[in-house]
């Protein structure tokens, strides 16, 4: 193990939290129960890491044993990095073929790797028929940097794939063209829904919105947090609103179901439209260029604040459908036309 994997090994130590590390390591299943009892956990992080390169080094890994350890750390730390959705399809007439991981594995890899002499690809099989793949990308003439790499989470039995947000912009077509040839579809195409919450654009995508997700830190429904209406209120005016609210809650209800909304953290709203005015004449009016507004709706836990509103009597019941549609059309951003 030369001085750069050592390096790359203490670097991803490093960035474990102590009360993860023995978790993460057994999952990584390199060292033995053994040589992980041996190890003082009570010292300093510093010295910790020290002393598992050693025990890396006596055991001769590789480049890609600490990149494995690198994926189950952002398997773990998922939420880091913020995803964006692709969806694949065959093209006309394609016809459903059996699914190889190990030759899409094999598949994928080559076509980087003929493409790109300097790259570095690893694998981790997951839940649900997943593999999570981390693409360290170098130049012709560059080793990879393994400090940059790009993940995807692909899922073999439905024509979509996740992908982590990179600075390295212009690999985004190869990477792509390799996700295509290797699962036999015709194309991909970026959806436009993206979040740091990985296991919520995946329901969003596969319409599994009856299921538990990450919330704040409750399980009292946020709009039940946001409301207590109940509580100091003259009893003659919950008798007046009680119609109001019931109505209020059955639409909502309708809209949003009974369970967890996924998790997103906003909805980007792009509005292109010609000025339209009564009056005649006027600077606007002679504008051939349309108007341009972006309007952009932030929340820790946008779909649960939305369902909210009404409820707590912030926004009539319904909502706009330009806010309730983001699961089922699964977007988050919108680009709104004149027809």
């Amino acid at each position: 193990m030369d001085d750069i994997v050592a390096e790359f090994f203490r670097r991803t130590i490093l960035k474990i939290p102590m009360t993860e590390m023995m978790t993460i390591l057994k999952a990584w299943d390199f060292l033995s129960e053994s040589q992980l009892q041996a190890v003082n956990f009570r010292q300093r992080k510093e010295s910790l890491a020290q002393d598992l390169v050693l025990l890396c080094q006596e055991k001769r890994a590789r480049l890609q044993d600490a990149a494995l350890l690198d994926i189950i750390y952002t398997q773990f730390h998922r939420h880091q990095k913020v995803w964006d959705a692709f969806q694949m399809s065959k093209g006309a007439g394609g016809d459903t073929d059996l699914f190889d991981m190990e030759q899409f594995k094999s598949s994928f890899k080559k076509i980087l790797q003929r493409a790109l002499k300097n790259v570095t690809v690893s694998f981790r099989d997951a839940e649900e028929n997943a593999v999570w793949i981390r693409i360290a990308w170098g130049t012709q003439y560059r080793k990879p940097n393994q400090y940059k790499p790009t993940y995807v989470v692909y899922y073999s039995q439905a024509p979509y794939a996740f992908i982590s947000s990179s600075q390295l912009k212009s690999n985004l077509p190869l990477l792509g063209q390799a996700l295509t040839i290797a699962s036999k579809h015709h194309q991909i195409v970026k959806m436009d829904l993206r979040s740091r919450y990985l296991d919520s654009l995946k329901a969003i995508v596969f319409k599994q919105y009856n299921q538990n997700f990450e919330t704040h830190n409750s399980s009292i429904p946020l709009q039940e947090r946001s409301l207590g209406l109940d509580i100091h209120m003259d009893s003659r005016i919950i008798h007046e609103n009680r119609i109001e609210k019931e109505r209020v809650q059955g639409v909502t209800r309708e809209i949003f179901g009974d369970y967890p909304q996924p998790r997103l953290e906003f909805a980007q709203y792009k509005l292109e439209t010609k000025f339209r005015s009564d009056l005649n004449g006027g600077i606007l009016a002679d504008r051939e260029e349309p108007l341009r507004c972006l309007v952009k709706f932030s929340s820790p836990h946008l779909l649960e604040a939305l369902k909210s509103l009404a409820p707590a009597g912030i926004a009539d019941a319904p909502l706009s459908p330009l806010l309730t549609c983001i699961p089922s059309k699964g977007m988050n951003y919108f680009k709104i036309r004149d027809k």
